[in-house]
């Protein structure tokens, strides 16, 4: 289906374009998608805890001065040396490396944190594509209820328009006049009324698109549903795709991995230093003019928690009891989306059958209204059983967009929680 039509010059906002802008400008999925790259940055700073810390350095020291030594062995002989000279130049390079088991675990506890924070974004986005849905639909219900209202109006002003020919020659009172026109004043009301539900439905969707929200829009008028849709596929699904459920058992595998990084910090942590030295030292006013050092040198200790002060103990039991929560939080979420997803099916289900009622009731109702207006035209009926055919087609209009429109509703909400939404048309 194409992104946009044009009708007489202005762009008609398709369902499908109307996701791509949200998708595009939603504030609510631009902070979920920024919260989630920055659980990955969180991730790839903990990498560092694997690697060894590698420094250099280095050092230059100049002296001149003037020295005067006296020797233990020779007290009557000093040696002088006027502007004696000294350098040291220093050169090392260090790598350092702790290994604890309890970092392995951080750093797989952080990647399941970033894994939440993306099914976190991805709920996000479903959510609003499923608003966006809604708002949308809803939309196009109420433009399709302006359009009743405005041939209600015509079958209205048509009536005005035989009443006063009728009152003119005399066949119908003042009275019935004055009803009719009456009756016209309250259907015009009821369709300027209509405008500013239609105003209001425009500014919601265009503020879930997040952009301006005097922005003027056109969509279009049909509300297209879904062939039936079956109960076995959607509870399927929600296992296997709705993203909230997802994010849960993330959630209890992380808190596993909490667990395992705190009872690791009871094993023994290694550390290891090497460095590669390079120190060359002279002097004019030494017992040695030059000293070259160069090599490697390295030392290695571990270390074990012994007591501490039973903190690590409270804290491994802090630890099992989230756990436990998460574990208990997954399993409520899932039987919440089963009840969910059934009562929403059952809506569906139900909805369908109200439309199919309303069809064969709008059938009924509109040839009623016609017949009613052909023979008020002849004056065999007044004008109390043409009202009431009016209104009675205009009710069932109603009921049957509306049955159109809760069928899309359910249809839309089926969809988010079965994680399928973006497979919607």
């Amino acid at each position: 289906m194409a992104f946009f039509e044009v009708v007489n010059g202005q762009e008609i906002l398709t369902y499908e374009r109307a996701i791509e802008i949200g998708m595009q400008n939603n504030f609510g999925i631009k902070l979920a998608v920024n919260d989630a790259q920055i659980a990955q940055i969180d991730q790839s700073i903990s990498s560092a805890l694997l690697m060894p810390l590698v420094t250099a350095a280095g050092n230059y020291n100049y002296s001149r001065q003037d020295t005067e030594l006296e020797l233990v062995s020779d007290p009557g002989n000093p040696i002088i040396r006027d502007g004696a000279e000294s350098q040291t130049r220093n050169a090392n390079v260090t790598a350092i490396y702790g290994f604890q088991y309890s970092d392995v675990i951080t750093y797989q506890f952080l990647g399941r944190v970033a894994d939440a924070s993306e099914m976190e974004a991805r709920l996000m986005l479903e959510n609003t594509v499923a608003a966006i849905a809604t708002a949308y639909y809803r939309l196009v219900l109420e433009q399709q209820r302006e359009e009743i209202f405005k041939r209600n109006l015509q079958f209205s002003e048509e009536r005005l328009e035989i009443a006063k020919a009728q009152y003119e020659f005399g066949r119908v009172s003042r009275r019935d006049y004055l009803t009719a026109q009456v009756d016209y004043n309250t259907d015009m009301t009821v369709f300027i009324s209509q405008e500013q539900v239609i105003q209001n439905a425009k500014v919601i969707l265009n503020e879930l698109l997040a952009r301006e929200v005097t922005t003027e829009v056109l969509v279009n008028d049909t509300i297209i549903v879904e062939n039936k849709i079956k109960i076995e596929e959607l509870a399927m699904d929600r296992v296997l795709d709705n993203a909230q459920l997802l994010a849960a058992k993330i959630q209890v595998e992380a808190a596993h991995l909490q667990v395992k990084s705190i009872m690791a910090e009871r094993l023994p942590s290694l550390n290891l230093t090497g460095a590669y030295i390079s120190s060359v030292a002279t002097a004019d006013a030494a017992f040695f003019s030059q000293n070259i050092q160069r090599g490697f040198v390295g030392t290695a200790n571990i270390t074990i928690n012994l007591f501490t002060g039973l903190a690590l103990n409270r804290r491994i039991q802090s630890a099992k009891i989230q756990k436990v929560n998460a574990e208990l939080f997954r399993n409520q979420l899932e039987l919440q989306l089963e009840s969910a997803m059934l009562q929403t099916y059952n809506t569906y289900i139900n909805n369908q059958k109200l439309f199919e009622v309303e069809l064969e009731n709008y059938k009924v109702a509109a040839e009623s209204s016609e017949l009613a207006l052909e023979r008020y035209k002849l004056g065999i009926d007044g004008y109390l059983q043409f009202r009431d055919a009016q209104v009675n087609l205009l009710d069932v209009e109603s009921r049957l967009i509306n049955a159109i429109y809760l069928i899309k509703e359910t249809e839309i909400e089926l969809m988010r929680l079965s994680g399928k939404i973006f497979l919607m048309d």
